[in-house]
């Protein structure tokens, strides 16, 4: 076959981690050709970063390029909608950056965005994603949602022994934390879609999602789903004592967005997940997911592993030498990840997208599940907004 040719539309932090993803590939015939940015210095940029050889400063024109198989949608949530379904009308397989879409104002928004009753934003968010799965069965291409915890190591080794122990998984018990973003857009409704519950807790309660799943198909031939939502959200950076400090070890400027959020789901067979993401947590990234099950317990670290460990007596001692994510200083302890790429899954999940398209399957991470993880996120949303359970039946 003729090498799979891919064109990236974005040209930061997350495009970055997906170029690096396609240089890993060398088992398969596939070609980063192409990437398009909102200004061609970016666009320029991201080319010799990455080697890429070509450079468009629309998404139309990397779209108009005949050679481009499969589109790689690595931009803010808000172009997640229009960008695939104008790759999907222009008969492109679809990588979307997670999640797959959400609310971002319309007729009816508030302002800010953020202040439009969350019951509104659960229809619309819907009707999103629905519109975008309706356009990739129209084309007939393939849509699938960047979700990088399913192809973790030690999610997929938790996932094994939960099948080979064949017992019920009771409660699952899994969060996503930082010290919270500095990307402008996400501070902003209109652009993110939301805050920590979308941005951060999407990862966990995919993985709850997916978990439950695929219990039900291995057990009963019918995945179990979530029955009802509830949840608790809120801005923390404005408790008036931490305005009082200086200096902030974390995000402040938030805009209409919530940085701590819980979330708890309840599946159809009667058990549980609870699910928290903050932006108020120091220390570097923080991921962590816990099955209990009926016959055992399975406890999951994508961060702070402890596969390699160092201390320093000041931060300067390791120079320049990475450690991990969002980790503010390099003094004291320390857990420096030696393949953070890897172990957050992000080769193994572009490894397994553009097989899909080689071979005609579906990916462990589909559009449906982006659905169904829109349909949860914005559920909590209400939830915490009318201080009241959400049912999903």
């Amino acid at each position: 076959m003729s090498p799979i040719k891919v064109g990236i539309m974005g040209a930061g932090f997350a495009a970055d981690f997906h170029a690096h993803a396609y240089r890993r590939l060398g088992h398969l015939d596939v070609e980063l050709v192409a990437v398009a940015a909102t200004s061609m210095e970016s666009a320029r940029a991201f080319c010799r970063r990455h080697h890429v050889p070509r450079a468009f400063d629309s998404a139309e024109a990397l779209l108009a390029c005949d050679e481009i198989d499969l589109v790689d949608l690595s931009v803010p949530n808000a172009l997640h909608e229009p960008l695939a379904i104008a790759a999907a009308n222009a008969g492109k397989h679809i990588i979307c950056e997670k999640p797959l879409t959400g609310y971002f104002g319309g007729p009816d928004a508030a302002s800010p965005v953020g202040h439009t009753p969350k019951s509104i934003m659960r229809r619309e968010a819907i009707a999103s994603a629905q519109r975008i799965l309706d356009a990739v069965e129209r084309n007939g291409i393939k849509c699938m949602v960047a979700e990088n915890w399913l192809y973790s190591p030690p999610i997929v080794k938790a996932a094994r022994l939960a099948r080979a122990s064949g017992g019920t998984i009771m409660e699952i018990r899994a969060r996503e934390c930082h010290s919270g973003s500095h990307a402008r857009y996400a501070k902003d409704w209109a652009q993110a879609g939301g805050g920590a519950i979308l941005r951060l807790a999407s990862h966990p309660i995919c993985a709850a999602l997916w978990f439950k799943q695929q219990e039900g198909v291995q057990r009963d031939g019918a995945p179990i789903g979530v029955a009802s939502v509830t949840a608790e959200m809120g801005d923390l950076s404005r408790v008036p004592s931490f305005l009082q400090e200086a200096p902030h070890h974390m995000v402040d400027d938030w805009h209409d967005v919530e940085n701590w959020a819980t979330v708890l789901l309840t599946f159809g067979d009667g058990t549980r997940a609870v699910i928290q993401a903050s932006d108020i947590v120091l220390g570097g990234m923080e991921d962590t997911l816990d099955l209990l099950l009926s016959n055992c317990r399975i406890k999951c670290d994508l961060t702070h592993s402890g596969a390699v460990r160092a201390f320093a007596p000041t931060g300067d001692v390791f120079a320049d030498e990475y450690i991990m994510e969002k980790v503010s200083t390099k003094a004291g302890w320390s857990y420096p990840s030696f393949d953070e790429e890897y172990l957050l899954g992000y080769p193994q999940e572009i490894e397994d997208f553009v097989q899909c398209v080689v071979s005609d399957r579906e990916p462990r991470s589909t559009a449906r599940l982006g659905l169904d993880v829109v349909r949860v996120i914005y559920a909590a949303y209400q939830s915490a907004e009318e201080g009241r359970r959400i049912d999903l039946a």
